[in-house]
């Protein structure tokens, strides 16, 4: 689970610059507030990645329950970190305006801890049917849960949108699918 190595990299001057070239003062303030605390978490982690990451062994069986609230604000890399700010950024801008942004602030915290449970409960699932035990020991960390929970609530409040992946066109409904399996190409794990 170690992935991340520490300070500024190339990842994270990709995404300062996209933030700059948007303009903080086109950003909501929610949607500022979590790319500054993702941010700061990346560069100030609060614990090593194998102390935050959420699994069904360290949250259930260890009764480690802080995970949850840990594990959504941590990333492995700075790569994962830009992807998942980048959707961030864009879906937060889209969404804080049309929803404000305490409703925003809510539905982020809500989110956020609701896709661990989420995670638990499927990895649970997977132990069950495929009889495969090492499942409860899978250990997740980053914002894409919730980045696709904002995704499908974007998709309800702009239906019939169309989004743009690796330039192709696709039902805005679908590019949810279509981004989760590139992310899952680009960096597996």
């Amino acid at each position: 689970m170690e992935r991340r190595q520490r300070g500024i990299s190339a990842g994270l001057l990709l995404l300062l610059y996209q933030i700059s070239q948007v303009g903080l003062q086109n950003i909501p303030s929610v949607t500022l507030g979590v790319l500054i605390l993702n941010i700061f978490l990346f560069l100030n982690p609060l614990r090593p990645l194998s102390e935050v990451c959420l699994s069904v062994n360290e949250a259930v069986h260890r009764k480690n329950w802080q995970r949850l609230l840990l594990a959504p604000f941590h990333h492995a890399d700075d790569w994962h970190l830009y992807y998942n700010m980048i959707s961030m950024l864009w879906k937060g801008i889209m969404l804080e305006r049309k929803l404000k942004s305490i409703w925003f602030a809510y539905i982020i915290a809500v989110f956020s801890v609701l896709i661990g449970i989420v995670y638990m409960v499927l990895e649970v699932l997977l132990v069950i049917i495929l009889d495969d035990p090492s499942y409860e020991m899978n250990c997740g960390v980053g914002f894409s849960g919730v980045l696709f929970a904002l995704k499908v609530l974007n998709n309800y409040y702009n239906p019939g949108r169309v989004s743009s992946v690796f330039g192709l066109p696709i039902s805005s409904k679908y590019a949810c699918w279509v981004e989760l399996v590139a992310i899952h190409l680009i960096s597996p794990g």
